[in-house]
Parts: structure tokens; C-alpha cells; sequence
């Protein structure tokens, strides 16, 4: 199995090699190539999708494989694409797929951390808000957390804070220890200098999602005023280098509007994003806002803009909420992901603030298999109805049940919240949710059905 394997990774990386010398040329070929290899299912269907894209050049996604072919720096794309398809995509999911069977729990695609509590801003909303700002994960602890996802198939390994750039050297440390994974870092976008951009660049595995909340007006009433310009600043200096980058975007009730324009995509793509992130806003924490909690009609009208530019627009987007039909709903409780924040606490989600046990005290494989993460892979799907994926935000009921009966507790030092309380600020957007979120659902199987 060893040998199979090592020689199925050989094979690629020369392959790539291969499209390096012409890549628009030669991506075909590669495609091709990858065929012929004996992987899992779910990299046999993801290899024929690739292929009906690069065979239809009327197709958006078509352009945006071109884009990525033609205008990210090659060292960058060579890196990424070894480390996404060969170590992330095919030999990956071979890993994963066997160790969540042999040991019978989750095992996650990507491990969000969080290197440090500590950050430049005082956000609106923040998730982290109420975790100890002095709190962060030594570099030893990250390595070892990289070390032992790799084991288990875990190739993908995302940063979150804080801001994670306060750790720079960290950041680039780890990405040349362990140059066969991914690393992201969601950051304020704040604190990029050329310097650093370069060092990014030479290391080749190590990309950005930078926050932002719209145009100057909505990113500096949540990240304070003059965040906007910096931002702007550091997503010119990454397209100076053609760093490959994206963005994060939290849509609520106050900027729903502009998030789901047409012109804000058009904005993000000019500035050289090549995918972006959104989420919808969760009231974590005890100074936690309610009113920026978005409503059904808003929701709603977020699904169908970022399908509808989809197929229009060269961007990938990630959508946590509204994807829960292409995803199977839930992605926490390492079913694709976990979040472990700055003290160590392994909790199944960036949102979901609850654990039974802390990395410092045990392994990965036995982080995953601690009681509320046992919790999430025993009730998962929460809902039959795929767009009411989120424990917290469209079934509360079930996020309640689950902390209580794995006797896990608050990770937040600052506010102890009682998951009782916590649920009580979702309820009502739950409630509303429910019927839009029947009716799409409604919809989308029909379609599936014809």
C-alpha cells in the first residue's frame, strides 16, 4: 500500500512538473493523467469535473482555471498544486477515509488554530472576543498538531485568531518545516509589508483570506475607522507579487446589501482575489449584538446571489451556511473541520465554544474522539433539510443536548457562557429560518428529482 501510494505521488509531482513548462498546454494532459491513477471515489468524481470544466471554455470556471494557470507566480502554483491535489486531494483522502473507519470517529480535512488570542483590532462582533488576549499556542504545540494530522490524513491547516500575523515568523517557520500541507491564515489585512510578501512567496505553500465587511463605510464600523485603507493596501501588495489570496466576508443585517452586489464581487475579483469566504454573523459572547443577526429574507437572498455568480464570475466562494446542501450539512466536530483555539482547547467549531479536553493534554486522534466531538459524529446531519446545517444557528435544540449530555464546558475565561444562555439569542432566527430554509430545500430536491 506504501509503495502504491509513493509511486502515485511520484507520478503526479512529475506530472506537474510537466504542465509547469506550458500550463495551459499541458493541464489537459494532466488531467488525463490523474485517470489513470487507482484513487477513492471521491477523487474519481472530482478529477471528471475538473475534466468537463477544461473541456467546455464557455464555462466560467474554465477562465478561472486559466487565470490560475497564467497569473499566479509559478513557484506559488507549483507548491499549491502539489500540496492540494497530490497531498490534500488524492493521497489525502485516501488517508482520511481509512482512519475514520478504523477508528471510528471524525477525522477532519482542515484544522483551523489559532496561534495567538492577540490582535491589532477591537472588531464588532469578534468570535474570539472573549478569549484571554494573552493566550497563544507555542510553535512546538502548532508543529506537533501538523505532525499528527498528517498521520491521520490532515494535509490542510488553517490560522485564525487574533490575528494571526502577529506571528509571522511562526507562520513562514511552519510552512517551510512542513512544506507538504496548505496553510491560510484568515487575517485583518493589516499588517502585510513587502518584506513578509516576499518571504510568502519564496515559501510557496502559505496563502490569505482577508477580512472584509464591503466598501470603507461597512469594513471600518465593525474593524474601526482608517482598517478599510490598510486593507486595500495589503490586497494590492499580494497582487503586485501574484500571490495566490482571498477574502472573508461576514454578511449581517447592516451589510447584506452590498455583500450580495454584483459590484462588490466585480470590486474583490479587480483586486486580485481568487476566492472568498462567507459566513453569516453569530452572537458569541456576552457583549454579543443580536441586531446584527441576518434575516430570513436577507439569508435567502444570499443563497441565491453567490449561486447565481457561480457560474458568472471567475471566484471561488465558500458559503458555511447556505452550502450545507453540497457539504451534507454540518462540517464541525471534525467531520471536515475543528477549530483549536489559543489555550489549546480543541472545540468542534470557530463558533461553537465548548470542549472536553485541551491539545496539551492529548493527542489529536483522542481530541476527536473526546465525548461532544462523539456527540457531533453520532448526530450528524443535524437536519434533514441540508440548508438548516448550523447546531447554534438553525437547530439549538441539538447543540444544547449534545454539550449537556457529553458534559463538555465553556473554553471563553472571560464569559463562562451556559449554552442555555447561548442558544437563547439563535432560537428566534431559528424559527424563522425554518420555513425559508423548507421552502428552498423543497425547491433544490425537485431539481435534483427532474
Amino acid at each position: 500500500m506504501i509503495k502504491n501510494e509513493l509511486i502515485k505521488k511520484t507520478f503526479l509531482k512529475k506530472a506537474i512538473n510537466y504542465i509547469e513548462k506550458d500550463p495551459e498546454k499541458n493541464f489537459g494532459h494532466l488531467i488525463e493523467l490523474a485517470k489513470k491513477l487507482p484513487v477513492a471515489d471521491v477523487s474519481k468524481k472530482q478529477i471528471n469535473s475538473v475534466e468537463a470544466i477544461w473541456n467546455d471554455p464557455s464555462n466560467v470556471w474554465h477562465d478561472f482555471i486559466i487565470k490560475i494557470l497564467t497569473k499566479v507566480n509559478p513557484q506559488m502554483r507549483k507548491k499549491l498544486l502539489e500540496n492540494f491535489v497530490i497531498n490534500a486531494g488524492i493521497g489525502g483522502a485516501d488517508k482520511l477515509n481509512k482512519n475514520r473507519k478504523k477508528y471510528n470517529c471524525n477525522i477532519p480535512w482542515a484544522i483551523l488554530m489559532d496561534p495567538t488570542s492577540a490582535c491589532n483590532l477591537k472588531c464588532i462582533g469578534c468570535w474570539a472576543a472573549d478569549y484571554k488576549k494573552t493566550d497563544s499556542l507555542d510553535y512546538d504545540t502548532l508543529s506537533s498538531i501538523c505532525k499528527q494530522g498528517k498521520e491521520l490524513g490532515t494535509y490542510f491547516y488553517i490560522f485564525s485568531g487574533g490575528e494571526p500575523m502577529t506571528r509571522k515568523n511562526d507562520l513562514l517557520k511552519l510552512a517551510r518545516e512542513h512544506n507538504d500541507c496548505i496553510f491560510l491564515a484568515f487575517t485583518n489585512g493589516t499588517l502585510f509589508t513587502e518584506e513578509f510578501v516576499k518571504e510568502v512567496l519564496e515559501v510557496g505553500n502559505l496563502t490569505f483570506a482577508i477580512s472584509i465587511e464591503g466598501y470603507e463605510k461597512e469594513t471600518d464600523m465593525r474593524r474601526g475607522v482608517g482598517t478599510y485603507k490598510k486593507v486595500i493596501k495589503g490586497m494590492e501588495l499580494l497582487k503586485k507579487y501574484n500571490i495566490l489570496f482571498g477574502f472573508s466576508t461576514m454578511y449581517h443585517s447592516k451589510n447584506e446589501d452590498i455583500i450580495s452586489s454584483e459590484s462588490y464581487f466585480d470590486f474583490l475579483i479587480d483586486k486580485g482575489a481568487y476566492f472568498g469566504w462567507f459566513f453569516t454573523y453569530i452572537p458569541i459572547g456576552k457583549d454579543a449584538v443580536t441586531d446584527l443577526l441576518a434575516t430570513p429574507e436577507q439569508r435567502e437572498h444570499m443563497y441565491y446571489k453567490i449561486r447565481e455568480y457561480r457560474t458568472t464570475k471567475p471566484l471561488f466562494t465558500l458559503d458555511f451556511w447556505n452550502d450545507g446542501e453540497y457539504a451534507g450539512g454540518c462540517i464541525a466536530g471534525g467531520r471536515r473541520y475543528l477549530h483549536i483555539n489559543s489555550n489549546g482547547d480543541v472545540e468542534p467549531c470557530a463558533f461553537i465554544h465548548y470542549s472536553n479536553v485541551n491539545i496539551k493534554d492529548v493527542t489529536l486522534l483522542e481530541a476527536l474522539q473526546q465525548p461532544l466531538f462523539m456527540k457531533y459524529h453520532e448526530n450528524q446531519p443535524f437536519n434533514e433539510n441540508m440548508l438548516r446545517p448550523c447546531p447554534l444557528l438553525d437547530n439549538p435544540e441539538k447543540l444544547e443536548m449534545m454539550v449537556n449530555e457529553s458534559g463538555a464546558v465553556s473554553t471563553q475565561p472571560i464569559d463562562k457562557e451556559n449554552v442555555s444562555d447561548l442558544i437563547k439569542k439563535t432560537i428566534p432566527a431559528a424559527e424563522k429560518w425554518a420555513p425559508v430554509a423548507d421552502k428552498l430545500w423543497k425547491k433544490s430536491l425537485s431539481k435534483k428529482n427532474k
